[in-house]
């Protein structure tokens, strides 16, 4: 015999919302993918809790350990979104296949799907922008080797081709061909020289321009439909030069942020310790002051984690506008 809280969906809540006492603030149930996500949706969605409302952010199953976005927006539960009951997800390729799936045309029409924009949450938390003052509070030391951004934005521009032939493939059901995972592949390294970039953006550049004559052998079909790609994706928002939020998000993470940060922090961290070992005037303070610059500083990963300038990105700007309309249409129906 199933209970009323199997079919929980937003008539529910809202009902339930209804039996609380009055002055109560009213619940907004969320649910997310994994555990990992509750806390970078907590973030966001406390920006739009008022002395009315709030919202819970979950997971979608209370029986069972399902996560992933089909458990979050499939079967029942996708049925029964509404404005007291939403899904918080990554966009995936799901938001750039632009309703070519069941799951793209769920994520792309519902008002009550908010998703990321990027690909994923990494991509957010690797924010070019964002990437400098992550080192500094890793190292604590401000210097600036290389500009960052400058070098995102380069990466950027060499891979937007690839990434166009990438929703080509996907749109018109040649994924086996050329999948996510096989640009993943093409588009990492695994090191970089802080003072010669250009050698990694050149290794880049030769992997994709490779791949890029592949597929245009393969599928000489796409010279007229490629561009009508390019343009569209253009016309939702994406730039040549922030390519690199729509790739795979572990990938972006683990082969190229990391790649390029961890080397930059090493030098970084070296130039602290010899500056103190040259201003120090007795080895006692020498080693305290060593000991004391260890402690203090922070895991990379764990900085770019608990960060939140991505807030200033445009992707979180279109996720709070999608919030606005949600709590516009949830005030109007107190």
């Amino acid at each position: 015999m199933k209970r009323l809280t199997d079919n929980l969906n937003s008539d529910y809540i809202a009902s339930a919302n209804r039996l609380r006492p009055k002055g109560a603030r009213k619940r907004i149930v969320a649910y997310v993918e994994s555990y990992e996500d509750i806390s970078f949706w907590r973030n966001v969605l406390d920006e739009w809790e008022t002395d009315e409302f709030y919202f819970e952010v979950m997971l979608p199953s209370r029986t069972t350990l399902g996560k992933g976005k089909k458990t979050a927006l499939m079967n029942d539960l996708g049925k029964g979104l509404g404005q007291w009951m939403i899904a918080c997800v990554d966009a995936d390729m799901d938001w750039l296949l632009q309703g070519h799936t069941v799951m793209s045309r769920m994520l792309c029409d519902s008002h009550y799907v908010m998703h990321t924009y990027a690909y994923a949450i990494e991509n957010l938390q690797c924010w070019a922008p964002a990437l400098h003052s992550a080192c500094t509070m890793a190292t604590l030391n401000d210097h600036e080797l290389l500009d960052i951004v400058q070098f995102m934005e380069e990466y950027s521009r060499i891979i937007w081709p690839l990434l166009v032939w990438l929703v080509w493939c996907y749109r018109n059901d040649h994924y086996n061909r050329f999948s996510l995972m096989d640009m993943s592949s093409i588009v990492s390294f695994r090191e970089v020289n802080p003072y010669h970039v250009e050698q990694t953006l050149e290794h880049v550049r030769k992997q994709v321009n490779r791949r890029i004559a592949w597929l245009q052998h393969n599928f000489p079909e796409a010279k007229g439909s490629y561009p009508k790609v390019r343009e569209n994706l253009l016309q939702m928002g994406l730039t040549p030069e922030t390519s690199y939020m729509y790739i795979h998000g572990h990938s972006l993470w683990d082969g190229v942020v990391m790649p390029l940060l961890e080397p930059v922090c090493v030098m970084l961290r070296r130039y602290r310790e010899k500056e103190i070992q040259r201003l120090a005037e007795h080895n006692t303070q020498r080693q305290n002051e060593l000991s004391a610059y260890q402690h203090a500083q922070s895991p990379l990963d764990v900085v770019l984690r608990k960060g939140t300038a991505y807030k200033q990105s445009p992707q979180y700007q279109w996720i709070s506008a999608d919030l606005r309309r949600l709590m516009t249409e949830v005030e109007a129906a107190k």
